[in-house]
């Protein structure tokens, strides 16, 4: 198992061990002791997952007073993930970090809390699922922009589709004054 780092200080790209042969394959999705040495910190508490159309875009989504950290992979089709550092003072404050995830090369992405969380679906369906180190909670969360031009994500697709929620998504701009502090 390789726990790979990114520019982006705790977001880490994981590539499990997968066993194939003639009957199929298998991997471990999830090993806490393993995790931890590999650097991630926290327990989780929560599973979520989701089921999407090809040009659904999901996000950029983050909790303020309960920040959740997510371990993110597909399990059918493929999406461009992306995390967004939204924590003021960091030295990488605005900047994103993305990986393509699909069910067939079996990578996980690691979002610490105080990063915000996206993807779009590259793939006619994707299912996504991912643990979070909190629960959801209603009424805590921030939905940015999906199309900031101060982050600028280089999405691959022009025209998402976008629930409600993330038509209405705001600019980190207008979001400021909720954002976390970065801490050491």
């Amino acid at each position: 198992m390789k726990f790979l780092t990114t520019r982006l200080s705790g977001v880490l790209i994981i590539e499990p061990d997968v066993y194939q042969d003639e009957r199929g394959w298998f991997l471990e999705t999830y090993h806490a002791d393993k995790y931890q040495n590999g650097g991630i910190p926290l327990s989780f508490v929560q599973d979520n997952c989701s089921s999407s159309v090809r040009g659904t875009l999901r996000g950029l989504h983050a909790q303020m007073s309960r920040p959740q950290g997510k371990l993110v992979r597909v399990t059918r089709g493929e999406v461009f993930d992306v995390a967004v550092d939204i924590r003021r003072g960091s030295s990488t404050f605005c900047s994103w970090e993305s990986v393509i995830l699909t069910a067939k090369n079996f990578k996980q992405i690691y979002i610490p809390p105080g990063f915000a969380h996206g993807f779009c679906v590259l793939s006619d369906i994707a299912e996504v699922e991912y643990k979070c180190t909190d629960v959801y909670v209603p009424g805590d969360e921030i939905t940015i922009a999906w199309n900031d031009p101060e982050i600028d994500i280089q999405w691959s697709l022009e025209s998402p589709i976008l629930s409600p929620k993330d038509m209405s998504g705001q600019s980190l701009k207008a979001l400021w004054n909720k954002l976390p502090d970065y801490q050491r």
